[in-house]
């Protein structure tokens, strides 16, 4: 195995026990991305030099705690600032909303072609003070509104979409070109894209992860999440990630945590509720047989299966679509005005048409969000976790605009994705997508973990659990054949 195709867990591990240097997880890496690149288009920037530099201080500062008796700490809890945590030396890639000091924040928009930040984001901050080391920035659909990343090629089929919008950090972490990633999630951006790719993404609770010096697209939707190769490793990089930071106004003040599920696959007394609506209707029989079957695995670890009734399902995309599109038309005002041709045509038309969303839809779609987050916490009060589709279908050919279901009834590709990964985002629970299995054509198909509000460490648990004991499936991305 190469050092570029390691997990966050097992690359530590293997840097603890001096077998692996930073410098050379690193130049694997980027390696990696050069040999990639030109066939998949994950990244908007490769910060080589940076990352190098970075791998050169993680490999001083593990060689100096040798000297001292520390060693490399993999087992020493990943917080903000410790720089003994397991992300030391790791390289990570940013969605390009992200804000590094020096590096630009392009959003993959000629909008934004030459900005630069001058100080990081909340996030990018902790993940250097724990010692990563920022191999690029990734491609979004530009400014994160969509559901495929057309500049950016799926790890299993380039002929595919990637997913959206955080399509080039779902990529980078398939293809072995990072080896983790941070994206955004709006209405499903981290996990539609890790489902389509065979990764984990896990979108936390509303306000645990700091938005800080992180484009927006819909302030009151918005989530910073990690894509990982592992249930584990997300676990790592969460611990990392939460806490409160003043500057996000919905940044919730809890004191640091430490995310790792232990060690075990026992789920016994755990509730996992299976949806006799809406996660099941106009899913693909492929995505549906494999989600059913890791379900039953879950309860073979013990769980016991709860039928739940997903509430107020009818209002799921109009609650999105309210909130969404005014939110993102009021954050991009002045630039439709002073520069409406640099935005791409599909962007362009959605921001036109939130100037000309009346305020009462909105305050209406305001109104549906509490009223459906209510109905998900007393729904959630039955179980403990609920497991379905990640999406619907899986990763459709690029030229591809519709998806016509069984029954005969067509759905637009971007109304399919987001429709099972939206509710989450609008009630503010943690989601977890988990890879378990592929279709006929060999293409990953995803299970999505939901939870109560600050439940992490529970759809964590689940998730690795599954992980752990469910059959090895021998498909892997067509980019690691290159």
């Amino acid at each position: 195995m190469q050092p570029y195709e390691l997990s966050v867990t097992a690359a530590a591990a293997e840097m603890e026990a001096r077998r692996l240097s930073p410098v050379e997880l690193v130049d694997s890496v980027l390696d990696r991305i050069e040999q990639t690149e030109p066939r998949l288009q994950a990244y908007v920037t490769v910060t080589a030099e940076r990352a190098r530099e970075a791998a050169r201080k993680a490999a001083h500062e593990a060689e100096r705690d040798i000297r001292r008796g520390a060693g490399a700490g993999a087992g020493v809890r990943a917080g903000a600032g410790d720089a003994r945590g397991p992300l030391r030396g790791i390289p990570v890639a940013l969605k390009d909303l992200i804000d590094v000091a020096g590096v630009a924040t392009t959003a993959s928009s000629r909008v934004r072609a030459d900005h630069r930040a001058d100080t990081d984001s909340t996030v990018a901050a902790r993940l250097a003070a724990a010692g990563t080391a920022l191999v690029g920035k990734t491609h979004t659909h530009e400014f994160a509104y969509g559901l495929t990343t057309p500049q950016t090629n799926n790890a299993w089929d380039a002929d595919r979409v990637a997913g959206g919008s955080s399509g080039g950090s779902a990529v980078a972490v398939a293809a072995g070109a990072a080896t983790f990633a941070l994206g955004t999630d709006t209405g499903g951006s981290i996990r539609v894209p890790a489902a389509l790719n065979g990764v984990v993404g896990l979108k936390p609770t509303y306000g645990l992860v700091p938005r800080h010096g992180v484009t927006s697209l819909s302030w009151s939707l918005d989530h910073v999440g990690p894509l990982t190769r592992t249930v584990e490793d997300a676990a790592l990089v969460m611990s990392v990630l939460a806490g409160h930071d003043p500057r996000d106004p919905a940044s919730l003040s809890l004191p640091p945590a430490d995310y790792r599920p232990s060690p075990g696959a026992d789920l016994t007394g755990l509730r996992v509720g299976v949806p006799r609506n809406y996660y099941f209707d106009h899913v693909d029989p492929e995505v549906e047989t494999a989600v059913r079957t890791a379900v039953a695995h879950l309860e073979a670890l013990g769980a016991t299966l709860v039928d739940v009734e997903i509430p107020m399902t009818r209002y799921v995309q109009a609650t999105q679509w309210g909130l969404m599109v005014p939110e993102a038309t009021a954050y991009h005002e002045q630039t439709l005005r002073s520069a409406p041709e640099r935005y791409g045509a599909d962007i362009r038309i959605l921001l036109e048409a939130g100037a000309l969303m009346p305020a009462g839809d909105y305050l209406r779609a305001q109104r549906a969000r509490t009223l459906m987050r209510q109905a998900w916490l007393d729904m959630l009060d039955e179980v403990d976790v609920i497991a379905a589709p990640t999406v619907p279908a899986t990763a459709v050919r690029s030229d591809q605009e519709t998806i016509t279901w069984p029954d005969g009834t067509t759905e637009s590709v971007s109304d399919a994705y987001v429709r099972l990964s939206a509710p989450a985002d609008i009630t503010g629970v943690p989601a977890l997508s988990v890879p378990v299995g592929h279709d006929r054509a060999g293409l990953p198909i995803g299970m999505q973990l939901m939870g109560r509000p600050l439940a992490e460490a529970v759809v964590l648990r689940v998730g690795h659990a599954y992980e752990q004991t469910a059959p090895a499936h021998p498909f892997t991305p067509a980019a690691l054949a290159l």
